[in-house]
């Protein structure tokens, strides 16, 4: 890939790891979601979610989010976790280069290669073997705009092929990769390659930036484990 920052918005699942899904999401259907995580808690940054019923219609591969995620992995794809990021002038954070690496599961049932284990807000995860990881994608719908002032998501292009990266060598990493900023208007979907490389700076001009961000994958996981699911 080379170093540097991309300028360009031609990235692709397929090369890049990443894919922007311009005007996805209609007006209509972002106020579905809006009215449906209206009833959670204000002020914090990142919320975990499940049991909503109003969003899983959107989130199945004949709603428009679903569908997006089901162009890439195919129609037999589900969503399987979902956190809603809501950063504002007051929460406004920043996240450090990493990989995502749990998943979120109904019960505790120990298979080899699965581990640790963590309970996030109250819900189980665990860390898989690389490969299910690899077999995942992540969408990013966008209730705000995202210009390059209100803390876009930053990628480190082709590093969802790189396994799983050690701490201490994520900086080289993203050096080589070089970085690409997820712009985004209201009603766009980024989809990304859940194991790549990813950070986010505090807003340089923070105003309300809401993010519904979801997990999708495909096949049962092994040895009785299930997908919490949404």
């Amino acid at each position: 890939m080379g170093t540097g920052f991309f300028n360009s918005n031609g990235l692709t699942l397929s090369r890049h790891g990443a894919q922007r899904f311009p005007s996805a999401v209609s007006t209509a259907e972002l106020q579905r979601i809006a009215n449906a995580v209206a009833c959670l808690p204000p002020g914090k940054a990142g919320t975990r979610l499940h049991g909503i019923a109003a969003l899983r219609p959107l989130l199945t591969t004949p709603g428009s989010v679903g569908a997006v995620a089901g162009r890439m992995l195919g129609q037999a794809c589900q969503p399987v976790r979902a956190i809603l990021f809501d950063k504002t002038p007051a929460t406004n954070w920043s996240l450090a280069w990493h990989q995502d690496r749990t998943i979120a599961v109904a019960k505790r049932i120990d298979v080899d290669g699965f581990g640790p284990w963590t309970v996030k807000s109250g819900i189980l995860h665990v860390a898989p073997p690389f490969d299910v990881l690899a077999g995942m994608v992540t969408l990013r719908v966008h209730l705000d705009p995202v210009p390059a002032t209100n803390a876009p998501l930053l990628i480190a292009p082709g590093s969802h092929r790189l396994g799983r990266i050690p701490e201490v060598e994520v900086p080289d990493v993203v050096r080589q990769c070089g970085t690409f900023a997820c712009l985004a208007e209201t009603g766009d979907i980024w989809l990304y390659a859940t194991p790549i490389l990813h950070a986010s700076e505090a807003a340089l001009k923070p105003t309300h930036r809401r993010v519904l961000q979801v997990d999708f994958a495909i096949g049962e996981l092994p040895g009785g484990l299930r997908w919490l699911g949404v």
